[in-house]
């Protein structure tokens, strides 16, 4: 297999061609079916969660059966998010843009701060 690195653009027609041909069991192609979508990708965490609890992070790391499998589930949480993305309409560059403006903000944050004040002054 050869060294690839996909662009959301790539992610997201390979996505679509995997709805085209299973699209008479899965149904139609419906922005309000995202939600259910989400859900898949939660489930497919906990999957990743099992495995990280169970096997830990130096077999994910060392042993190659165990990261096929982790990688395997973190594909599947992938293949929903772009989904989730094909459901919705959402353009790679839509994407793109908000994550560039996401990153942004975040560099600017202090999380120490933030967390201090969110978690030090709330009653519970």
């Amino acid at each position: 297999m050869s060294s690839k690195d996909l662009t959301i653009s790539e992610m997201q027609k390979m996505q679509q061609e995997l709805y085209e041909a299973h699209k008479d069991k899965w149904g139609e192609n419906k922005p309000e079916h995202a939600k259910s979508h989400l859900l898949y990708m939660i489930e497919e965490m906990g999957e990743c969660i099992s495995i990280i609890k169970k096997k830990g992070i130096p077999a994910i790391m060392e042993d190659k059966e165990v990261r096929d499998r982790f990688l395997e589930e973190i594909t599947d949480v992938q293949n929903y998010y772009i989904e989730v993305l094909n459901r919705l309409n959402i353009t790679p560059e839509e994407f793109s843009n908000a994550y560039i403006e996401k990153h942004e903000h975040n560099m600017k944050r202090n999380y120490g701060k933030e967390n201090k004040e969110k978690y030090n002054n709330k009653t519970f």
